[in-house]
């Protein structure tokens, strides 16, 4: 995979777009919240007709988070995309579809947009992993200044962890969460994995099912040609207390430990936590060795 190509920085009085190609809005209080943050900064936000739409456990139907999704990456007016939540639903959008490639703009969110920001990676334009609408305002202070200092072309702190050893490496970012990326696998959707850092994190999912996941991308061999590994937080992801099991950590032990790549774990990325922001498709560097995670100057 190569390097993706930078969409401009933002500036405060742009003009965004928000809406939710994913899952339902369950409450408003964190919405508005999160709406808040991003107009204190001096951003006029622009909410898409159908924000409120419900369609079962999706924010509308496909077509009208579809073209909800393409307003904002058409219209000129806007330069970048926020999304309100994540939930499921975003992959169902890109079946049988291609993003508008005539403009190049900033789209931010995490969990379940991990497809559309993978995708996006895929036609060689970088985006932004990092708090949705709906979790803005929970993040800590300086995860949101991180936010704010990429997205705005200012340089960002390294993520520190666990290193597990095996030297440094440089490869593209490819951040996301691993539900929706193993759900990509075997699909045209799924990006050329070549001199890739993954960067995983995951919520709610017991060990066995974690393993299940792992034991399918190593039975894909697309590890077979990734760069190194940074793992972010693991949470809800505790085995039931009456059942046999093996930990989290030991899970991600056996299934990556013997990849013989660079690997740094428990970063600060993911759900339930402080989630900061981690671009998609650019260079990044991985020491696994001092167990550091470094993103160069935007």
């Amino acid at each position: 995979m190569k390097a993706c190509v930078l969409p401009p920085p933002l500036r405060p009085g742009d003009h965004l777009w928000v809406t939710l190609p994913s899952g339902t809005l369950r409450e408003l209080t964190d919405w508005e919240k999160g709406l808040e943050v991003w107009r204190s900064r001096g951003y006029h936000l622009h909410l898409s007709a159908h924000y409120q739409d419900r369609c079962g456990y999706l924010a509308g139907t496909d077509l009208d988070r579809r073209t909800a999704l393409a307003e904002g990456l058409i219209n000129p007016q806007y330069r970048g995309v926020l999304t309100g939540r994540g939930g499921y639903g975003g992959a169902r959008l890109l079946e049988a579809w291609q993003w508008p490639l005539d403009t190049c703009k900033w789209v931010v969110g995490f969990s379940d947009i991990t497809a559309l920001l993978w995708h996006l990676a895929q036609q060689g334009i970088a985006s932004l992993h990092g708090p949705v609408i709906t979790t803005l305002a929970a993040e800590p202070q300086d995860s949101q200044q991180r936010l704010f200092d990429y997205l705005e072309g200012r340089p960002v702190e390294p993520l520190r962890g666990e290193g597990w050893g095996k030297g440094t490496v440089t490869g593209i970012l490819l951040p996301g969460n691993l539900t929706v990326a193993t759900h990509l696998l075997g699909t045209a959707l799924m990006p050329d994995l070549t001199d890739v850092i993954l960067a995983l994190e995951e919520v709610g999912e017991v060990p066995y099912r974690l393993d299940r996941m792992l034991t399918q991308w190593r039975l894909s061999g697309l590890l077979d040609v990734v760069k190194g590994i940074a793992l972010g937080r693991f949470s809800r992801c505790q085995p039931p207390l009456d059942q046999p099991s093996w930990t989290v950590e030991e899970v991600l032990r056996d299934r990556l430990g013997s990849l013989g790549i660079p690997i740094v774990s428990s970063l600060a990325f993911g759900h339930d936590g402080a989630n900061p922001a981690l671009p998609v498709g650019v260079v990044a560097h991985l020491d696994a060795d001092r167990g550091v995670l470094s993103i160069p100057q935007p």
